[in-house]
């Protein structure tokens, strides 16, 4: 007996068609897409119900949260990175073999015998630094807007904690070319790491498994970014996701807390667009720029001057002017600040709104930080030479 068909879908012409037809229709479709196309209200919200993937969504959504200028998507395109690392650095690991003595001949594979193997590092390459930049714009958006008050103050705590799991993959990410500019990048960042006092000389050894930079490093590096660290990452996002949804969705002024419309097609709609946003623009990315590789790695040939990854040279640039004070307390106590936030501001005003005139001296304070944060950036990428002396770039 087929089933029956749902009152709200009208009768389509053929519906009468053959037996299999009828089979293929109203059992196997049936059985996979339970509502249909939701051409009505109620059907849409049912259609978010039963879907594995629109569960996550709610079946209604704050209409201020879906302007784009509020939130900008950034929470999306993190999402979507994340996912295209995903799924670019398993092809990669395909090729990838994690020796000295093999690495830098399987990346010079990928790149000029593998099909499309160039465009798929470039894609990984390209990818993980607009990672680290969106997440930390997501992070400031999100500061601005005072969405990290009650009561969201554990996804924020959450969002730190993804922030620093992002470089930290990124950072896991820079050796395994190894090539001249992973090689040397790695050997100032796990330096700086080891200005921490009592752990941070532990911490460095752990990270190499041992006092240099070889076998053991780069095996212990490609566990770390390939499986560990991004199990830790699909956690926390899954964690992200659902905070978001006990804690009431986005914030919203009060005003428009209580204005809501249907997730579909409304939201699900915004995200698919954002999605093929975000394919195009890396997809344009990888064909256009090569991610850079140098000569092998190269332990007696130090480059003049080196440079950690371009996230970390704000924090090397610190380092210049200051060992402890640059590498242990302004780090630490940036860390500090940001998990401790939501939880000194307590008061309720200015949720909601971009750079709302309640929050002036907040905005203003957070405002400084993160543009020293990108002045210390600039600085140390573009303006430091041979023995890190002031250089224009021009």
């Amino acid at each position: 007996m087929s089933a029956p068909r749902h009152p709200e879908e009208p009768r389509r012409p053929g519906d009468e068609g053959s037996a299999i037809g009828r089979l293929w229709k109203n059992r196997v479709v049936r059985s996979i897409f339970r509502v249909g196309w939701p051409r009505t209200r109620q059907a849409r919200l049912r259609a978010m119900l039963s879907s594995l993937v629109l569960h996550v969504h709610p079946t209604r959504v704050r209409a201020h949260v879906l302007r784009p200028g509020y939130t900008l998507g950034l929470g999306l395109v993190s999402f979507y990175l994340f996912l295209i690392l995903t799924v670019t650095g398993l092809a990669l690991m395909l090729y990838y073999v994690p020796h000295p003595a093999a690495a830098y001949r399987s990346m010079k594979d990928i790149e000029y015998a593998v099909t499309f193997g160039m465009f798929l590092r470039n894609a990984h390459r390209w990818a993980a630094h607009a990672m680290v930049a969106v997440v930390f714009l997501h992070m400031c958006r999100v500061f601005f807007t005072g969405s990290y008050k009650s009561p969201r103050e554990l996804n924020w705590v959450v969002g730190v904690l993804l922030l620093l799991l992002t470089l930290a993959l990124s950072f896991t990410g820079y050796l395994l070319p190894w090539d001249q500019l992973a090689f040397w990048a790695i050997t100032v960042g796990t330096a700086i790491a080891a200005y921490f006092p009592v752990l941070g000389p532990q911490v460095r050894y752990l990270l190499l498994g041992g006092h240099e930079i070889g076998q053991a490093a780069l095996l212990r590096f490609y566990v770390l970014h390939c499986l560990i660290l991004p199990l830790v990452m699909a956690f926390l996002v899954a964690l992200h996701f659902w905070r978001v949804r006990k804690d009431g969705g986005l914030s919203a002024p009060a005003d428009r807390l209580h204005r809501r419309v249907p997730a579909w097609p409304h939201l699900v709609f915004r995200e698919l667009l954002v999605l093929v946003l975000v394919l195009v623009v890396i997809h344009a990315a990888a064909l256009l720029f090569d991610a850079p590789l140098e000569e092998i790695a190269d332990a007696t040939r130090t480059p003049n001057p080196a440079k950690a990854p371009w996230y970390f040279l704000g924090l090397q640039e610190l380092v210049h002017y200051g060992a402890i004070f640059g590498g242990v307390v302004v780090p630490t106590a940036l860390v500090l600040a940001l998990l401790v936030l939501p939880y000194l501001d307590t008061h309720p005003r200015g949720v909601g709104v971009w750079f709302a005139p309640e929050r002036r001296v907040a905005n203003g304070v957070f405002a400084v930080v993160a543009l020293a944060v990108v002045a210390v950036t600039i600085v140390g990428t573009f303006f430091r030479g041979p023995n890190w002396a002031w250089v224009w770039p021009w």
